[in-house]
């Protein structure tokens, strides 16, 4: 099933990011398979941009202005040497939901139980809201 997602972090000056489409198995039927699928599909992209990086990187005049528009300018070149592992990453993905740094709706109606049975229609609208922590120190 095709889906739409955005991704919107509270307290940045943009507040949401760009929306895109997703294929999602259709046996997603609760928030935790919502959440995993989510994570199997970031890892796979990830996947991609590493195998797929070339050498000689460089933006046509239409990609800077797309990106822009979204937010930020890149060559998409992925550093770093590891890719992660699936099952971790599905394990944060949750736990992070359950202490709640990040929230989720489904066509505007906030997510709550994990595993409550969840009927997503294609072409459904899934936010994900990202909180900020406040980091520093008083003096």
């Amino acid at each position: 099933m095709n889906i739409w997602v955005t991704v919107k972090s509270l307290g940045k000056r943009k507040p949401a990011l760009a929306r895109q489409a997703v294929v999602l198995p259709e046996t997603t039927c609760t928030l935790r398979l919502l959440i995993e699928n989510m994570v199997e599909v970031q890892v796979q992209a990830f996947e991609e941009r590493k195998t797929t990086s070339s050498m000689l990187a460089y933006l046509m005049p239409e990609e800077i202005g797309a990106q822009g528009a979204a937010g930020k300018v890149g060559f998409g070149l992925v550093n770093g040497e590891g890719i992660p592992d699936l099952a971790e990453a599905k394990e944060a993905a949750i736990l992070a939901y359950e202490d709640g740094l990040y929230k989720v709706f489904l066509n505007e109606r906030e997510l709550e139980a994990l595993d409550e049975p969840l009927t997503i229609e294609d072409g459904a609208d899934v936010a994900f809201i990202r909180f900020t922590m406040l980091a520093g120190r008083l003096w």
